[in-house]
């Protein structure tokens, strides 16, 4: 059983709500990463969310589009992102972690290889935006054979048939993007959530995270009460960026935590199994 399913059933029986938050390898500072990945599960991480720099992102926003520039500029590659996590299995055998990226560097280094690396270094699963989940059959199956969970995007305009294959391929859980438009718009509208998670529920037998415009503890609240997880992305980007180096990994703890109570004030119960 995978990491990311004992997780997410851990929490289904405490009745509480995942936090997954999001951080861009190697960004502010590569030999940080480590460091910042422990600060994120000691302070209430379920699962973490590592992106792979890659030049040229379709869904990011310019805070994540930026932090994928500056980690690129100082030589991170899929292949030290890989090594990143190693260093963190060293002393973390339970937080699961998720790469999230494009396919690209993935191809470049074959998805066979890539699937032997991420299974040795205890990678537990794999977002990559640009793989349609119709497309990837074959991908998501040497990812589940190597006990990496596929995990796929779910939009606003995806179609009921859309959401029914990804419901077919899909493993660990899904994510939902709560809005039109990329990584940390500001434009968050939870009763459009509400509406749509009953669609992908009838559909896709896992939980769900939603992403996408959560920047603080008031709608991480919002969107713990009509889902299964909560990510967040660009306000943490945001504030390592913006922190002085001494102070960035306290900053991190102090904001994860208070995203961590808001979520944990909200009574759990909406996940349907099937």
């Amino acid at each position: 059983m995978s990491r990311i399913k004992n997780t997410f059933d851990a929490l289904a029986a405490q009745r509480k709500k995942g936090l997954i938050p999001f951080m861009t390898a190697g960004d502010p500072d590569p030999a940080r990463t480590v460091e910042f990945m422990h600060a994120l599960a000691a302070c209430g991480a379920d699962v973490i969310e590592l992106g792979v720099p890659f030049s040229d992102p379709m869904a990011d926003g310019p805070v994540i589009q930026q932090s994928s520039e500056r980690a690129l500029a100082k030589g991170v590659t899929l292949k030290s992102v890989l090594a990143d996590v190693k260093r963190f299995r060293e002393t973390d055998r339970t937080t699961p972690v998720v790469l999230m990226g494009y396919a690209n560097p993935i191809e470049r280094m074959g998805a066979e290889a890539f699937a032997a690396a991420a299974k040795e270094v205890g990678v537990d699963g794999v977002l990559v935006v640009d793989y349609p989940p119709e497309e990837c059959v074959n991908f998501a199956e040497k990812m589940q054979s190597s006990g990496i969970d596929p995990i796929f995007l779910i939009a606003p305009t995806s179609t009921e048939a859309r959401i029914a294959e990804v419901g077919r391929v899909a493993s660990g859980y899904v994510y939902y993007v709560s809005l039109k438009g990329v990584t940390g718009a500001a434009n968050l509208d939870v009763a459009s959530i509400t509406s749509k998670i009953p669609a992908i529920r009838a559909h896709v037998p896992l939980p769900v995270g939603v992403g996408f415009g959560i920047r603080d503890a008031q709608t991480a609240a919002a969107v713990a009460a009509v889902s299964d997880a909560v990510v967040i992305g660009s306000r943490i980007v945001q504030l390592l960026e913006q922190a002085p180096p001494q102070e960035a990994a306290e900053t991190l703890r102090q904001f994860v935590a208070g995203i961590r109570d808001a979520i944990d004030g909200v009574a759990g119960g909406n996940r349907q199994e099937r």
